[in-house]
């Protein structure tokens, strides 16, 4: 169980992307500021700086990865790695889509398919995450070979999972956002998702 301290900071950034959010919708992102931000959520400056230090963060935090890295190492280790990988971005994508979190999520990517900064993030992102699949399967000196197709296979799984976000965005979240997730990982990969 987290502790209250831990609690707070998640309340806070809510609190403070929400507004941002809110923000970025009516005066568009460009045109908001940090200040207006930290304004509009009732915090200091200083405040909304220590949790969210870019504009960018408070668009491209979020509180669920965008992979469950826990059903990744859990996952049968005889299963394909593509069949790991995208089951764990799948189970990533339900959790980030629950009732209080779905339209938040919406938003989010809308702004992050919109505006070009916050698509670099998003670029990132994918990079830290493919980092983080290498570390959790191999540990942090993997072998070469082994890293290699991690990264390959954990690229193609993200990369048709941005897919599906980036469908889900532009469609006003119509789909149900995981199974966009596995009909793209099946398009992928076929013989893993049938």
């Amino acid at each position: 169980m987290s502790s209250l301290r831990e609690r707070r900071k998640i309340e806070t950034r809510r609190l403070l992307q929400r507004q941002a959010i809110r923000l970025f919708q009516r005066d568009g992102y460009d045109a908001t500021t940090m200040n207006a931000v930290a304004e509009a959520a009732g915090v200091a400056a200083m405040t909304v700086y220590r949790h969210f230090p870019t504009k960018e963060d408070l668009v491209t935090w979020g509180e669920h990865p965008p992979i469950s890295l826990d059903a990744l190492v859990n996952s049968p280790a005889d299963d394909p790695l593509a069949r790991r990988v995208g089951n764990a971005l799948v189970e990533a994508a339900t959790a980030a889509t629950t009732a209080d979190q779905r339209d938040l999520l919406l938003v989010r990517l809308q702004l992050m398919v919109d505006i070009p900064a916050l698509r670099a993030r998003h670029l990132d992102n994918q990079y830290a995450t493919q980092d983080a699949i290498v570390t959790a399967l191999w540990g942090d000196e993997p072998d070469p070979d082994q890293e290699f197709q991690t990264r390959a296979i954990s690229g193609a799984c993200l990369g048709a999972t941005h897919i599906a976000l980036v469908h889900w965005a532009r469609t006003d979240g119509k789909q149900h956002l995981p199974t966009l997730v596995h009909e793209a990982l099946a398009a992928t990969f076929p013989a893993d998702f049938t």
